[in-house]
């Protein structure tokens, strides 16, 4: 069975990028399970996907405590908090937001549910509330804006009006924002107003997979991370396959 499947293609083709960091990371929300893949077409989400750091025994993070099954943890106990966020492709930053504070995480179903109910209200907050800390780059080879939202507090590096290569430090993966644990969000659209814009479709060059249950790992040239795989970037003259 493929663990990566094309997304639905706009006009000009699926954005193709690099992963945004490195090291493990398992993929959820993945277009390659649904679209939308967060339920909605709103806010450019449409196509989006999360990445979750992983320690190489695909864990999220090396403790629990009474917070993990009834209340709430601190973000610095996952292993995605803290690690670098990269640039996916070349192009020019066009939106920066910092100054959103990062959360307590939440794992428990009983603070999920409390969460949950509050989703309305921070929606109505704007897309600070939503968004967290984020940048929002246009890429250069015209195929739409790409965001990576949901970053720490106080560590973006770049600037509106920076040209960014691929693998550029960006800032540090957060839980600002709508986010119930760390972790990046990335999507690509077609608009800087995140009120009008439709979600674009994306693919992932030159990362191996793990795929849940299975000890060994596969090789993609280009592809959409299924739901629940860990992802690694792989340097690109490793020989892989197109999926």
């Amino acid at each position: 069975m493929s663990h990566a499947q094309p997304s639905r293609e706009s006009p000009q083709g699926p954005a193709l990028l690099a992963l945004p960091f490195t090291g493990r990371w398992i993929a959820r929300n993945s277009p390659a399970r649904r679209i939308p893949s967060h339920g909605t077409d709103l806010l450019g989400e449409r196509y989006a996907i999360d990445f979750v750091g992983v320690d190489e025994r695909g864990r999220t993070a090396g403790t629990r405590s009474w917070g993990t099954f009834f209340g709430t943890e601190p973000p610095e106990r996952f292993f995605a908090f803290g690690r670098p966020i990269l640039a996916p492709a070349g192009g020019t930053v066009v939106q920066v937001h910092d100054g959103e504070p990062d959360h307590v995480a939440r794992r428990s179903q009983l603070s999920l549910v409390a969460y949950t109910l509050g989703q309305a209200q921070r929606l109505a907050l704007g897309v600070g509330a939503i968004a967290g800390n984020h940048v929002v780059i246009r890429l250069a080879d015209g195929a739409g804006f790409v965001a990576l939202v949901h970053l720490r507090n106080g560590s973006l590096r770049v600037r509106v009006g920076e040209f960014v290569q691929a693998g550029h430090p960006l800032a540090e993966c957060g839980n600002s924002g709508n986010s119930t644990q760390p972790h990046v969000h990335l999507q690509v659209m077609d608009n800087l107003d995140l009120a009008l814009a439709a979600g674009l479709p994306v693919r992932f060059r030159n990362y191996r997979v793990w795929p849940p249950g299975r000890r060994g790992a596969e090789l993609y040239e280009s592809g959409i991370p299924g739901e629940g795989v860990v992802v690694e970037p792989v340097d690109p003259q490793v020989g892989a396959t197109s999926r």
